[in-house]
């Protein structure tokens, strides 16, 4: 009899470091089986693109969050998929604006499909130093990965000092006193969590808020041509107030770039990636609302056709 796959499920808000966090955690486990499924809630992957591998098994679930009916079946699937490929470790990367609380119905559908193939090893929820304790108040999933979550990690704390990382440690500890807490710095993590116990202590057991309802508006938008670092800068400017998230790949006058916006922050990363088409994926704080101030955005600092679906 096979040992069981080791399952964790990563949580956390929308430009915390889940991916980052993937990617090293990848490299760290490179001579292990390790198996993702990427769960995005728009219609284009991104971070797939960035986190794939040679000999890595990746399944990318989109258009919803796999904790909703929307994805339930598709999600079921995939973690029956990977079992059959008999993989050391499953890492679930979460939509950052899934609420985990309902992971145990999924585990207890696999369960009656395929037998008790997983050993469920704790949720890992990775919290963003920079813009948490704003978050915090203003956002209900925060509080609900917090509360569910086994394992906290508060990255980019290279970028706030003692006393605010201080202020976020006791806030996260107001929401789950249980809970382990560690730090990340410039993107590096202590992957010794895989040697742990982290289901010690298990979760507050709650409802969950998963409804089709609650399902955010999500937009994609593709450009042929190429445009200026300048011209996109001044477009992201106009309308990520309005946005929980964005994120992409687009060309610029330097070549191809990945471009990721979580709050104010507006971050180009040079990469090899290249596709027909520049795209982003756009999460709406508003709804559906925001597509008229992205047409107007566009019109006054590009001003030629992007299609936005």
């Amino acid at each position: 009899m096979r040992e069981k796959t080791k399952l964790y499920l990563l949580t956390g808000f929308l430009g915390a470091g889940k991916t980052t966090f993937l990617t090293g955690v990848l490299n760290e486990l490179s001579d292990s089986k390790v198996a993702v499924i990427m769960n995005e809630f728009g219609k284009i992957g991104i971070d797939g693109r960035i986190i794939e591998r040679e000999g890595m098994e990746l399944l990318e679930l989109n258009r919803g969050s796999i904790f909703c009916s929307c994805l339930q079946l598709s999600f079921v699937s995939a973690l029956i998929e990977m079992a059959d490929r008999e993989m050391d470790f499953v890492f679930v990367e979460s939509s950052g604006l899934a609420d985990p609380s309902n992971i145990g119905e999924f585990l207890d559908a696999v369960i009656v499909a395929k037998g008790d193939v997983y050993e469920y090893s704790g949720a890992i929820c990775i919290v963003d130093g920079v813009n948490f304790l704003d978050q915090v108040e203003d956002i209900e999933t925060v509080v609900r990965q917090l509360k569910f979550a086994h394992l906290v990690i508060v990255s980019k704390v290279d970028l706030i000092d003692e006393e605010m990382l201080q202020r976020v440690k006791e806030k996260i500890h107001t929401i789950n006193s249980r809970v382990e807490i560690a730090i990340s710095r410039n993107g590096t993590y202590d992957f010794r969590f895989v040697e742990k116990d982290l289901m010690k202590e298990d979760w507050l057991g709650e409802e969950t808020t998963n409804t089709p309802e609650n399902r955010p508006k999500t937009l994609s938008l593709t450009y042929e041509g190429k445009i200026t670092r300048k011209q996109l800068t001044d477009f992201l400017d106009l309308i990520k107030g309005d946005s929980y998230r964005i994120k992409g790949f687009f060309r610029l006058e330097d070549g191809w770039n990945q471009v990721d916006v979580v709050g104010k922050k507006i971050d180009y990363k040079k990469t090899e990636t290249e596709k027909r088409d520049s795209e982003l994926v756009i999460i709406s704080k508003i709804g559906t609302q925001i597509i008229r101030p992205i047409f107007s955005a566009w019109e006054t600092t590009v001003g030629t056709e992007m299609k936005l679906r």
